[in-house]
């Protein structure tokens, strides 16, 4: 007997290991239904209320309204500037009865759905209900229709010249101008032909169907303010290649429509080109200027002063390292540079503003190593700075002109503040700056449009979000609209997802990101970890302000740890930062790979034998870069809609981030020229219309997978373009949680679950 028990205590010891790696997690019906529980659909201003509050100003600039969610309640509310009290917009009872005897749609007090609110000068409102305009009498809740006055026929191929003397519309491919006083008709430009537009705009989705399809008729004038000078543009696409898809989605066909666009590829030559024009209307001749024909990637912008024949243009020369904004005098022919802006790597962001009155251009540029706010004199051409620091100037969103003050929100310059966090600060042209939103937080700002008033939602992604009112002179709150209220999700165990900080791949620069855990978060289990990857350059993914505190909340309920992170080469903070991934993006996952070791050393509930990766566009081929690029790392990706081979994307994406002309490093980036390097589980997923991402380097890669003997999923959505909507998107949604579930998590995935 003790022979037995000492044979059967061996060989128990022996098939443990085994045993304990056949093992798999189990995932049930009730995580399926937390996890559709977080999805946007089901949760926003559902089961949390509030996380951002869009406001509409009236246009006679006496007040505002904006829907105030709650459990149990959605109303209407409205400040009115006299007072700055929030009241109820309306009598939601009274105008529900009174919108029921217009519709059969049963409305109550709390499920109200209108638009389009005005505020009239005898205090009624007009109100916008199921396609009509209504005029609500807030005595008797009396609706009537609003009539509707005369409008003049709004033609998209002509264009009345400001002072209407003149229309002015395309023939055959040229421009033409027609007196409205006598009729007349005169031809301004003879050399149109199909395929060398006069007159024309490149449109960016403009398809056209079959072999020989033409491209949508196009039409574009812009009018000088004294109607004596016309900007306009010719479109060449003669030499121009094109994009192609098949379209299987139309039920009706039984062959597949051809589609394509014209879009050009890094380093294409064969591209649209646009050359502007310019015509004095009293000659109706062409007047010649030095501006270039450029690209569709990099065409020439123009805007007219008030000087009569003077107009601002800018354009980026191809690759853009060189940017040039030019005064042009269209009378006697003089150019000046006003802005010249030249970078090593590249330009990107670019904003100017004429303020005319002040006779003064400002403008955002990263030459300093920061992007600041300068100003150029266009009478002297010096230019001058307006801010200076290290820290980062996201935009200008409000300009008072006559005082010569500008609005705008930085990142950064508060130094015991998160980067990313924005303030709104005012500045004047000479340097004097006050800061108007003092709480340490993220600031979305919502101006008024005379620049008295602006909202802010101002949060973190750990701190509801708070909607006031303020005054534009020095921030003053004058009405606190809503406040974020989250106790449904917090009910049921939701904490905010939790922000970390290390130190980069660069070995002195501190990046952050943030973590997602499931509700039932235990921490003595251990979780597979999944990056929601996104490096494009020109965007972050770090989330700075509590409407994002869910977005990556569902795919955590399945049992995963979800982390999103920024590292070097991101945008908003310095122009040193950012070029990490100039010619680079290869390397842009770098810092992900750091932050998650980093993240499984500090927490022992991380699993970082199980690390899986999913992106969409860029962030798609960030996946495939991570499991072909990172192979013993990655374990599991979904990349969808992705880029996989930047000489197969439209030219300006690459152009801007890769560098131009083309070079050895599109071929070292490439998810396909690596594609032999696979090792874990990649599905590939791809719209099969999309347009703005082709789908030819998926079936590119594929293809390269098939060849190097790899396994891999694909997926096609036939129907859809770059984004998914409806049905497509539930199954997406579910074929990526599930392959998740499945292969990183080494449980057995549900499909059938409701997605209420």
């Amino acid at each position: 007997m003790k022979q037995i028990s000492f044979l059967l205590v061996a060989l128990m010891l022996i098939s443990t290991p085994f045993q304990a790696q056949e093992v798999t997690q189990e995932v049930t019906q009730e995580d399926y239904k937390r996890a559709v529980s977080f999805m946007y659909n089901n949760s926003y201003n559902k089961t949390v209320f509030n996380l951002f509050t869009n406001v509409s100003w009236f246009k006679n600039n006496s007040g505002l309204w904006f829907i105030d969610y709650a459990k149990d309640s959605k109303s209407y509310k409205t400040v009115n500037f006299k007072d700055n009290k929030v009241v109820d917009l309306f009598d939601h009872k009274k105008l529900a009865q009174a919108l029921n005897e217009l519709s059969d749609e049963n409305l109550t007090s709390n499920n109200l759905s209108i638009a389009n609110i005005e505020r009239l000068e005898d205090g009624s409102l007009e109100i916008g209900f199921k396609g009509k305009q209504y005029i609500l009498n807030l005595k008797s809740y009396d609706l009537k229709v609003k009539e509707q006055n005369d409008v003049e026929n709004n033609n998209e191929f002509e264009s009345k010249s400001p002072d209407g003397k003149w229309v002015a519309c395309t023939k055959d491919y040229n421009l033409f101008i027609k007196s409205i006083k006598n009729n007349q008709e005169y031809q301004l430009s003879t050399k149109g032909k199909r395929g060398y537009e006069y007159a024309s705009w490149y449109g960016w989705y403009d398809k056209m169907e079959g072999e020989n399809g033409e491209r949508p008729k196009r039409f574009f004038v812009n009018w000088s303010p004294d109607s004596k000078w016309i900007a306009t543009s010719i479109v060449d696409t003669r030499n121009a290649e094109k994009m192609y898809m098949l379209d299987y989605s139309i039920d009706s066909l039984y062959k597949p429509k051809l589609l394509s666009y014209y879009r050009g590829s890094p380093g294409d030559t064969t591209m649209v080109h646009i050359t502007p024009v310019f015509y004095n209307v009293e000659t109706k001749k062409e007047v010649k200027t030095s501006l270039p024909t450029g690209t569709h990637i990099n065409s020439v912008a123009v805007e007219w002063t008030e000087n009569s024949g003077e107009l601002l243009a800018n354009h980026s020369e191809r690759g853009f390292k060189k940017l040039t904004v030019k005064q042009v005098n269209l009378i006697n022919g003089k150019e000046d540079i006003l802005i010249e802006e030249a970078s090593k790597t590249n330009i990107d962001n670019f904003w100017y503003k004429n303020l005319e009155e002040q006779g003064k251009i400002i403008f955002l540029s990263e030459r300093s190593g920061w992007q600041q706010l300068y100003m150029v004199d266009i009478k002297t051409k010096e230019t001058k700075p307006i801010t200076k620091g290290d820290y980062y100037v996201n935009s200008v969103i409000h300009t008072n002109e006559d005082k010569g003050e500008i609005y705008f929100l930085a990142s950064g310059k508060d130094k015991e503040m998160n980067p990313y966090h924005q303030q709104l600060y005012k500045v004047d042209l000479k340097g004097k700056m006050t800061l108007l939103t003092p709480e340490k937080a993220h600031h979305v700002i919502n101006f008024s449009e005379n620049g008295k008033h602006f909202v802010d939602n101002y949060s973190a992604i750990n701190n509801p979000t708070k909607t006031v009112l303020r005054d534009s002179k020095r921030g003053k709150i004058l009405a606190e609209l809503t406040e974020a209220d989250v106790s449904g999700a917090t009910s049921k165990g939701w904490k905010p997802p939790e922000v970390f900080d290390l130190i980069g791949k660069d070995g002195k620069t501190t990046i952050y990101g943030a973590i997602w855990k499931p509700t039932n978060f235990d921490a003595n289990k251990s979780y597979p970890i999944i990056d929601a990857t996104y490096t494009g350059p020109h965007t972050q993914v770090f989330p700075k302000s509590f409407d994002r505190a869910f977005s990556n909340q569902s795919l955590a309920e399945l049992g995963f740890i979800v982390v999103g992170v920024d590292g070097l080469g991101t945008s908003g903070r310095s122009k040193e930062f950012h070029n990490h991934s100039y010619k680079n993006m290869e390397n842009n996952l770098e810092d992900h790979v750091l932050a998650i070791k980093h993240l499984a050393k500090k927490h022992s509930w991380i699993d970082i034998d199980k690390v899986g990766i999913f992106g969409h566009s860029a962030g798609g081929y960030d996946t495939g870069r991570g499991m072909l690029g990172f192979p013993d790392f990655y374990k599991v990706g979904v990349a969808s809609s992705a880029d996989h081979d930047f000489r197969m994307e439209k030219a300006w994406w690459p152009e801007m981030y890769q560098g131009w002309p083309i070079d050895e490093t599109y071929e070292k980036v490439s998810n396909i020229t690596n594609a032999g390097n696979l090792k874990g589980k990649l599905l590939l997923v791809h719209g099969g219309i999309d347009d703005n991402v082709n789908p030819s380097a998926t079936f590119k890669l594929a293809e390269a997978l098939v060849n190097a003997d790899k396994e891999f999923d694909l997926l096609i959505l036939p129907s859809q373009r770059h984004g998914y909507t409806g049905k497509a998107r539930n199954y997406f949604t579910k074929k990526r949680w599930n392959y998740f579930v499945e292969h990183l998590l080494g449980a057995k995935p549900i499909w059938d679950f409701n997605w209420e």
